[in-house]
């Protein structure tokens, strides 16, 4: 057996199993994507055995993209976890064969509280089929599956269907980043939209600040106190007109010079580069990696430095990578 050879035809069949369910689509789909939209309770989502992980795919996808949704196992609903339903739910259910006794069990109660069912089956004559008050056809030709009877192909559409549902229903909801990232907020992309400067930035007593009027030695000693590895500068009216980094001292005294003596306004970065305390923090790490920079410091509306950012805060906080 050629393992490349069989690998690359089962992804080909697969995406070619996907292009058969979706030249049928018709209008029966935006129907059940009107149903789910205009859903005031939650969308629980039914299938037992391979088709079950993939109506609990579907379920958490929808769950995160803006609509209420949570999975039901048919097995466990026959025996008491049905009383999840309510009258205003709306059920999906998945089952290629739309035949499968356990879930067939459940519609009798689905029926009762007389709330819409949401079919994606590849029988449109099964007892599911007939029973629904939507169906979404995803049959595929009986040879995509190894023997005719191991799900590949059907359980690949069927999740794709899912996303698809998803897509549309996030896109008719006008969900937006923003909001992905309000039911995301421990992944990597909550905490890039999420996180804003004023939630990482030194402030009060950690904040390096000197006047430009001090002398380098106190200017180092406040560098090295607050470990930042830099200190704002400001003017006598409190506000930023510089910036010193333990970078700038180590080249005066690779130089030779007495930088004891020098005066800090001869030695500060002029009108350096700052951040505003709403910035979003990945905002932040795009300027420092565009200027190569680690540090910078936060500025309120008088742009008086009421903080300092370091590249290390970003890391630490999860928003790089």
């Amino acid at each position: 057996m050629d393992v490349i050879t069989t690998i690359k035809n089962e992804l080909e069949l697969e995406a070619k199993a996907i292009q058969i369910v979706a030249a049928k689509i018709d209008k029966t789909v935006e129907e059940a994507v009107n149903i789910l939209f205009n859903c005031t309770g939650k969308v629980v989502v039914t299938g037992m055995g391979k088709t079950g992980i993939i109506a609990r795919k579907i379920a958490a996808t929808l769950a995160s993209t803006g609509t209420t949704s949570i999975f039901l196992h048919s097995a466990e609903g026959i025996h008491g976890d049905i009383g999840i339903l309510g009258k205003k739910d709306v059920v999906i259910a998945v089952s290629y064969s739309g035949n499968t006794d356990e879930l067939i069990s459940i519609i009798p109660y689905i029926k009762f509280l007389k709330i819409p069912l949401i079919a994606i089956c590849g029988n449109t004559n099964s007892r599911l089929s007939k029973n629904s008050d939507v169906v979404i056809n995803v049959n595929i030709p009986k040879e995509f599956e190894p023997f005719g009877l191991v799900p590949t192909s059907s359980t690949t559409v069927s999740l794709a269907i899912g996303d698809a549902l998803a897509v549309a229903l996030l896109k008719k909801r006008n969900f937006k980043e923003s909001d992905f990232a309000q039911v995301h907020p421990g992944g990597t992309i909550g905490k890039k939209l999420l996180i804003k400067v004023q939630d990482l930035m030194h402030t009060n007593e950690k904040n390096p600040v000197i006047s430009y009027e001090k002398g380098l030695d106190l200017a180092l000693l406040e560098i090295t106190s607050k470990n930042l590895g830099c200190t704002s500068v400001v003017d006598e009216s409190g506000k930023l007109i510089g910036i010193i980094t333990d970078g700038d001292l180590r080249r005066m005294l690779s130089k030779g010079i007495k930088f004891l003596q020098t005066p800090i306004k001869e030695i500060m970065t002029k009108s350096p580069l700052f951040l505003k305390p709403e910035t979003l923090a990945v905002k932040a790490l795009s300027i420092m990696e565009d200027h190569e920079i680690t540090m910078l410091p936060v500025v309120n509306e008088k742009n008086e430095p009421i903080g300092m950012l370091h590249m290390h805060d970003l890391i630490n906080s999860g928003v790089v990578g």
